[in-house]
């Protein structure tokens, strides 16, 4: 068998094809492999997709170059350490995983239109503007989709009547509960004290940014949380989601981004204004911000 001859027949399987199946699915394998790029862009996975692919690349190199009984050897290791590096992927991103699954269940169909947002909105907005006013540290994630029956485990379990009021004095200076960050379910406050999951130093693009913040960042990728962040040292105001941290955030930007994605009808972006945490815009004070 000549080298060129497994080319030559992949050629005439190639030519064998109808266009309209060719195109098909060229369509779906670029479908799956952006949607696949989309959701691991920006995390640790992005590097293994990047090795994947390349192992699969050689793979079909070897498989149209090489004839079959050659290499037989090679071929068999080549063939198991697949396999291996499959598992060890799954293991090893079993977080991103799971954050692929939750995300499934979070199509708009399988979301309630909440009645309650306005409430919600009005009482968060209320005690964040009086908190970063007067320099009071303060988290609060609200519960979307994904419960976080695991993460309050460690709390105060309240389930009080969600106000103003009430969270301002939960983040008043000396407070027991104030350090811990408040998780609110629909119009409760239902646990305070609450610890939550930090991301990792390098997954924050600002190293400035302190504990609370990197607990924002921490919950809302590996849940569909919205995370609310008030700044103990300059007063500003965050808000966590899906991973991302906009930072800098007006009341009234706190208000409509809040409004946003607590309405599943309402259409994605992002406010005029808002400011991200990698955004050159930000703050001059931005590393300042420690808290």
């Amino acid at each position: 068998m000549s080298f060129f001859e497994p080319l030559q027949q992949l050629v005439v399987r190639l030519s064998n094809y109808s266009i309209w199946e060719f195109a098909v699915e060229f369509l779906v394998i670029w479908a799956v492999v952006y949607v696949v790029w989309r959701f691991v862009h920006g995390t640790r996975a992005a590097g293994a997709v990047k090795g994947i692919l390349v192992l699969v690349l050689l793979t079909l190199a070897l498989r149209v170059f090489m004839p079959g009984e050659h290499f037989q050897r090679l071929a068999f290791l080549y063939d198991n350490f697949l396999g291996f590096a499959a598992l060890a992927a799954v293991i090893i991103f079993q977080p991103e995983l799971r954050r692929a699954l939750i995300r499934l269940g979070e199509a708009p169909f399988f979301r309630p239109t909440p009645s309650n947002v306005p409430q919600i909105v009005d009482a968060m907005v209320s005690a964040c503007t009086f908190l970063s006013k007067n320099k009071f540290g303060a988290i609060i994630a609200v519960e979307r989709q994904v419960g976080l029956r695991e993460t309050i485990e460690g709390g105060r379990v309240l389930n009080a009547d969600l106000s103003a009021e009430l969270l301002q004095s939960i983040f008043w200076p000396n407070n027991p509960l104030h350090d811990m960050a408040v998780v609110i379910r629909g119009e409760k406050i239902i646990a305070a004290g609450v610890q939550l999951p930090l991301a990792d130093p390098e997954d924050m693009r600002d190293q400035a940014v302190g504990t609370r913040h990197r607990a924002a960042v921490g919950l809302s990728r590996v849940v569909d949380a919205i995370v609310v962040v008030v700044s103990e040292e300059t007063g500003a105001i965050s808000i966590a989601e899906r991973g991302r941290l906009d930072r800098w955030l007006t009341p009234d930007m706190l208000r409509s981004e809040l409004t946003r994605l607590l309405t599943p009808d309402e259409a994605p972006g992002r406010p005029a204004g808002v400011v991200d945490e990698d955004d050159d815009l930000a703050s001059p004070d931005r590393d300042e911000a420690r808290s």
